[in-house]
């Protein structure tokens, strides 16, 4: 059984999508460990209570979220994860990543799983993506053991730097990154 961190970010707007993948990476076998940002684990929105999305992940997964830095830190050696997915993963913790900051859980669990060489799976949700994040976006794509879910613009006429990852490919990205491959095509 593959084991996965699962960390989850703050866009809120993606949530459904991102419990649709945690029922069908658990329906495929996958062992998953949630990890929640400080908004994702504090911030009541109008998609999602936080209490509510805690115990929905909890459910789901059989394991409570972790949800501070120093539950996040061990990742790399204590955990054993196979692969770090960041589902959704917005254009500050893309940022955070590109540039080696560590200051939420999600990004000292990415660190962990990069300094032990093991693959990280990124699910782009951003507005900026194609502007103030393009440069991070293309640090990261040509960053050894760092995947990313297909991803394409969601509105091109409304919010043209905007991009969306394909939530329904998250099972298969994850595959192909755990055999050391990007799902191809990227851009979608």
């Amino acid at each position: 059984m593959k084991k996965i961190g699962f960390a989850v970010t703050g866009s809120f707007c993606t949530f459904s999508s991102i419990l649709d993948a945690v029922d069908e990476l658990v329906e495929h076998g996958y062992d998953l460990t949630p990890i929640f940002s400080f908004n994702t684990a504090n911030l009541d929105t109008r998609f999602f209570k936080a209490s509510e999305f805690f115990e929905i992940m909890t459910r789901k997964t059989g394991k409570k979220p972790l949800t501070t830095i120093p539950e996040a830190e061990p990742i790399g050696t204590s955990f054993g994860l196979d692969l770090v997915l960041v589902a959704p993963c917005t254009g500050n913790t893309l940022s955070k990543i590109a540039h080696g900051i560590t200051d939420t859980p999600v990004t000292m669990a990415v660190k962990a799983q990069l300094r032990n060489c093991r693959p990280v799976v990124l699910s782009v949700s951003s507005n900026d993506a194609l502007g103030a994040n393009a440069k991070n976006l293309g640090l990261l794509l040509n960053t050894r053991n760092v995947y990313f879910v297909p991803f394409a613009q969601d509105a091109p006429y409304k919010k043209s730097n905007s991009l969306i990852a394909d939530t329904s490919l998250i099972r298969a990205a994850c595959e192909e990154a755990l055999a050391g491959k990007q799902l191809q095509p990227l851009l979608l």
